[in-house]
């Protein structure tokens, strides 16, 4: 055709379309040749596939710019009055930095909605917590998704409980405090450091959790605890159904006579299928990360007493994402 356009292998560099255009480049040049051979614009848009509208546009669009018209140009619109401003985003960016807390805990903070947090956060790339180090904030692992969730319909009615092991933390800090040169040589000593035994019971709707720093993880301290958190939960309102744990032989062999005296279903993960106890677990992270290593604590018994605060702010103030924003205590059934 002699319609004085350049062919199509001579611009390479516009081959390539956003994803809401309906034709590429050179959809666009062949309406125009199209119309310059004499082509009424209505067959133009009935060959096409396209709207009259759309076929004049780029008529138009080459006869006032020639060839540059039909490029492809941004769809973003020239202004965006109710974007999140750019001090709020360096307010929400900073606070992430230094706290390392999700979207549903930055929002009330800052002062706007969990989603527009996490909008701003994707925006500017800043990697989910679940990527990331506790402490340090790097990342450390991949992405990954976890295709099945499920939730128990009220609470008691499934708790899951377990046992986190922390080593303690000697007269004077440890290594957060002093730096690992000076306590390298702690794993040589006669006298060992020892370890603290976390128990913790949390209830699988509300995520209502119950901890205690203890000595050890026998038998009878495991019954012992776990009397105690039917007594927190009962004290709450909740009333313990079913209970499971993973296959330690301490909850096989002592827990099953107290769960029969207080009329509860034991139940056991499958053996190698951790993530079946996946709520307790999880709380595990969480306490790790915010309260066990949050800090460098001085002494053992500093970190033991921040315990109790930091449970207190998890179950009444610590917004949850896997609960929408709410706190575990306002997903309890009303006393």
């Amino acid at each position: 055709m002699g319609c004085g356009l350049s062919k199509a292998h001579s611009h390479p560099e516009v081959l390539v379309s956003h994803g809401s255009a309906r034709l590429t480049v050179h959809g666009r040049r062949l309406i125009v040749q199209r119309h310059q051979a004499g082509w009424k614009q209505a067959h133009i848009a009935a060959a096409m596939g396209v709207s009259r509208k759309c076929v004049k546009t780029w008529i138009d669009r080459f006869a006032a710019e020639g060839e540059p018209g039909l490029a492809t140009r941004s769809s973003r619109p020239h202004s965006t009055p109710t974007r999140t401003s750019e001090e709020v985003e360096r307010k929400v960016l900073a606070t992430r930095a230094v706290q390392r807390s999700g979207p549903d805990v930055l929002g009330p903070q800052v002062g706007v909605a969990p989603r527009t947090v996490s909008r701003i956060l994707r925006r500017h790339g800043v990697p989910y917590l679940r990527e990331c180090d506790p402490i340090t904030g790097e990342v450390i692992r991949a992405s990954k998704h976890t295709a099945v969730r499920y939730e128990r319909d009220r609470p008691g009615e499934l708790v899951h409980m377990d046992v986190k092991k922390l080593g303690k933390i000697p007269d004077g800090g440890g290594w957060r405090v002093l730096g690992r040169a000076a306590t390298v040589d702690h794993r040589h000593k006669d006298i060992k450091i020892g370890y603290d035994y976390v128990h913790s019971v949390v209830d699988d709707h509300s995520r209502l959790a119950y901890s205690e720093v203890l000595d050890d993880e026998k038998g009878s301290t495991c019954v012992a605890f776990f009397r105690r958190a039917v007594e927190f939960f009962a004290g709450h309102g909740v009333r313990i159904e079913r209970l499971i744990t993973d296959n330690a032989l301490v909850y096989r062999k002592t827990l099953p006579p107290t769960c029969v005296e207080l009329g509860i279903t034991q139940k056991f993960i499958k053996p190698h299928c951790p993530w079946q106890n996946g709520k307790v677990e999880r709380f595990n992270r969480t306490l790790a990360g915010e309260w066990a290593y949050r800090e460098a604590y001085a002494t053992n018994a500093a970190r033991a007493a921040a315990l109790a605060p930091w449970l207190e702010h998890y179950n009444n103030e610590r917004r949850h994402s896997a609960l929408g924003g709410q706190t575990p205590i306002s997903r309890l059934l009303p006393t």
